[in-house]
């Protein structure tokens, strides 16, 4: 089954997408009530104060709009030109509000001021600032609904679903790490571990190292020597048998039976290793441990459990 998944294509914004009106629009001091104050009535309203000299606002300004318009209608952006409005600005200066330098961005819900900051804050810096504004407002970003309804169609085992919403949100976002995770997995679970490894190849630099990708990374490597370690698990038990000490054997029928789905049971196999000898090998059992809590991920029920047995065994 071929798979098209692409994360340096970048597809329309969610409000172009609805075919909505445009969030952003040019404001002045008559219609500064309406746009703003009134129009936050119903949704967050973030006033762009800007001036033509201003440098930092050049940069500024189409981030605002990309991060906007991303929102999919769920906040306003309205642009307002110091020179050209300085009986607003006076007014707003007398209310307290520091627009002696630009740009400043502020706030609006309900009517009122809510937040705002000053300088041209990087695309993921004003990404935070949106969505607490969204949270406040009792909101969030249509990416955040994008990656719960992605997440429960993995969780439910609907793959092919999960694949194609943690697409379009990796579209959306190119530097989530948890929508590169998703697709990844999602591949791995239909049995394309190829393309998975495809896709991790392809996460930003500064993302490799991110709990979600490492997490990923370690499931398909876990899935590879789990294959391998499979086809042996007889003759590891058979070792056992002959040998309780034989300590690598009982790593190697840990990961078949990891392998094999019983999660459980290869925690077991780990833990008693490290009992009989956890220095051996420089710690390696305690390591494959650690190394499938990683790949089952933090909120796994065997994780969980396999934790507190270690730190029982550890601790004691």
């Amino acid at each position: 089954m071929d798979v098209i998944f692409d994360p340096n294509r970048q597809g329309p914004g969610p409000a172009a997408a609805a075919g909505g009106p445009d969030p952003i629009k040019d404001g002045d001091q008559k219609t500064f009530m309406q746009d703003v104050v009134n129009a936050s009535r119903e949704v967050p309203v973030l006033v762009d104060f800007w001036a033509t000299w201003c440098g930092p606002c050049k940069t500024l300004t189409p981030t605002l709009e990309k991060v906007v318009r991303a929102a999919g209608g769920r906040v306003r952006l309205v642009k307002i030109d110091i020179d050209k409005n300085r009986g607003l600005v006076q007014q707003l200066t007398q209310m307290g509000l520091p627009l002696q330098s630009v740009p400043t961005v502020v706030a609006f819900w309900q009517g009122q001021i809510l937040d705002l900051f000053q300088g041209a804050l990087p695309e993921g810096e004003v990404k935070k600032f949106i969505e607490g504004l969204l949270k406040a407002a009792g909101g969030q970003m249509p990416t955040a609904d994008l990656l719960a309804e992605a997440k429960q169609a993995l969780e439910e085992g609907d793959h092919q679903d999960a694949l194609q919403l943690f697409g379009a949100l990796a579209q959306q976002e190119p530097e989530n790490p948890e929508a590169f995770a998703g697709v990844a997995r999602c591949l791995m679970a239909l049995g394309q571990e190829d393309q998975a490894l495809q896709v991790l190849s392809a996460v930003p630099a500064k993302l490799k190292d991110h709990a979600e990708i490492a997490s990923v990374r370690s499931a398909l490597e876990l899935a590879a020597e789990g294959r391998k370690a499979r086809a042996k698990l007889a003759e590891f038990e058979q070792r056992l048998a002959a040998d309780p000490d034989d300590h690598q054997a009982r790593i190697d029928l840990a990961v078949a039976l990891n392998a094999a789905g019983d999660r459980e049971a290869a925690v077991d196999a780990l833990l008693e290793a490290i009992r009989r000898d956890r220095a051996w090998n420089d710690e390696a059992a305690r390591k494959q441990l650690l190394k499938f809590f990683e790949a089952w991920g933090f909120e796994d029920a065997a994780a969980k459990a396999g934790r507190r047995k270690l730190s029982s065994l550890l601790f004691r």
